[in-house]
Order: C-alpha cells, then sequence, then structure tokens
C-alpha cells in the first residue's frame, strides 16, 4: 500500500513523485546509509536503490563509476543489512530495488523475493530482462507480495507497452529517450504519446526516468502526463564529486533535492 498512498496523497497535493537512485555501498556502507537517511529527511517521495553489479549495461558513466566504487566492498548480505536498516530508519516511505538479473538468478529467484521480503521491500525492477522473460520472476515476487515493475521503452510497440501497463504493479518506469542513464541538459523526447498510451492500458502511475536534472525536467514531465520522475545520474554525481567530504556531500544532496521538489 505505500506506493498507492503516496500517489494518492501526492494527487491531493497536485505534486509529482520526486524518487532517487543511488547504488548501495557507494561510497561505503556507512555513507550509503547517511546519504539515503538525508533523502529521506529532504522530502523525497520514494527511494530507488540499486545493487552493485560489475556490468551495469543500462546505465551511463556516472552510475557505472557508483557501482565499480560500491563493489570494492559490497555484498548480498551487506546490502540486505542496509535495507533492514532502512526501513528501520522509515516504515512508510516506498522502498523499490533496481537490481541487474544476474544478481537475482546467482542468489536464486525465490530466495532473492523472499529475502527482500523479509526486507520490506515494496518493488523490484530488474534492469536488463525483458519483459518476454517476465515469467522467471512473476510467481515469486507475486508469493512474497513484492511489486514488480516493467520498463516502457521509447521504441516499444503498442503491445510491448500494453504488457508493461498491465504488469508492472506499484509504478510504470518509462523511458525519457533510449540508451543508457545519464543527465541531459534537456529533454531530448517528448513521452507524451507513450505515456498516453500506458493510461490507456492500466491506471497504474507511470514515472519518467533517464535524463532528470533539472527542475524544469520534472515540469517538462508533469506536462506530458507523467506521475513523477526518478533522478539517479545527477545526484550519482554530487557523491563522486564530494568523496573526501561527507558533510558537503550530504549538505549537496540536501540542496539539490530541495531544488527539485515543489
Amino acid at each position: 500500500m505505500r506506493y498507492k498512498n503516496m500517489f494518492e496523497t501526492l494527487k491531493k497535493q497536485e505534486k509529482m513523485a520526486f524518487i532517487p537512485f543511488v547504488t548501495l555501498g557507494d561510497p561505503n556502507y556507512a555513507w550509503s546509509f547517511e546519504l539515503i537517511k538525508t533523502l529521506i529527511a529532504s522530502g523525497v517521495s520514494a527511494l530507488e536503490l540499486g545493487f552493485a553489479f560489475s556490468d551495469p549495461v543500462a546505465d551511463g558513466v556516472t552510475i557505472q563509476a557508483s557501482h565499480l566504487r560500491a563493489l570494492k566492498h559490497a555484498t548480498m548480505a551487506k546490502n540486505f543489512q542496509l535495507l533492514r536498516a532502512i526501513r528501520g530508519y522509515n516504515p512508510h516511505i516506498p522502498i523499490g530495488l533496481l537490481v541487474y538479473a544476474n544478481l537475482i538468478f546467482s542468489y536464486g529467484v525465490d530466495n532473492f523475493y523472499a529475502q527482500i521480503k523479509e526486507c520490506d521491500v515494496d518493488s523490484v525492477l530488474i534492469a536488463d530482462m525483458p519483459l518476454i522473460e517476465k515469467e522467471l520472476v512473476l510467481k515469486s515476487a507475486q508469493k512474497h507480495q513484492i511489486k514488480q515493475i516493467f520498463i516502457a521503452s521509447p521504441n516499444a510497440s503498442d503491445k510491448d507497452l500494453e504488457q508493461a501497463a498491465m504488469h508492472s504493479q506499484g509504478y510504470i518506469y518509462t523511458l525519457a529517450r533510449s540508451g543508457v542513464t545519464g543527465a541531459s541538459r534537456i529533454l531530448e523526447n517528448d513521452a507524451s504519446v507513450i505515456i498516453k498510451t500506458l493510461k490507456t492500458f492500466s491506471p497504474t502511475p507511470a514515472l519518467l526516468g533517464f535524463g532528470i536534472s533539472k527542475k524544469e525536467h520534472i515540469k517538462n514531465a508533469k506536462n506530458m502526463g507523467a506521475d513523477g520522475v526518478i533522478c539517479g545520474s545527477a545526484l550519482v554525481k554530487i557523491i563522486e564529486e564530494n568523496l573526501n567530504d561527507e558533510n558537503a556531500m550530504l549538505e549537496k544532496i540536501k540542496g539539490f533535492v530541495g531544488e527539485m521538489i515543489f
């Protein structure tokens, strides 16, 4: 119910969801926890958290670098431990995971979903798993009451958009552009047609991701019909630029989020 409650509250306030993405354990687990607590305290709507992976093919150079920093000390056990700490810190905020398929299948699909259920996580998006393979995880997701999120991309057929809309729970991850993650100066494409098409198939909220880095991008996303945005690279860049000063990192993260929420 966390996503449902979040979107209902935001709708009453006529606000967009602002959801940050960061990689767990970047630059280390202690700082990562403080960073996530700062994001929550700054008023973000939900969290989208990544597990470090050696071949993050959907990500651009900024988030790839965050995976490499975290991989120096990352383990699945430490990831789960941090997730439990985050949930203990805030029992209400929706927590979503953005994970690469190899990590899930290496761990064991049902074991993975059972473990994240124990951590009280709300959703999972598998960055590199096409819709056609959804049956490999849907049974475990449903068994453990985890919302499975799917991607709606600009080059998808109407049939694929229908599948993404019908099977996504919580929200639909809608791409602002093809390619990989990364902050943009402008939103290159108008996603309004995709979002309108998704909404003909399902009332599930559509969040726009890939390239969101400025307040004007969020205003543009709202005009396109999106219910909110996911912002990763612009935030992760702040981490990268302040690796030697935790206080500066947290202050700049707080300032950035404050500018983006309206």
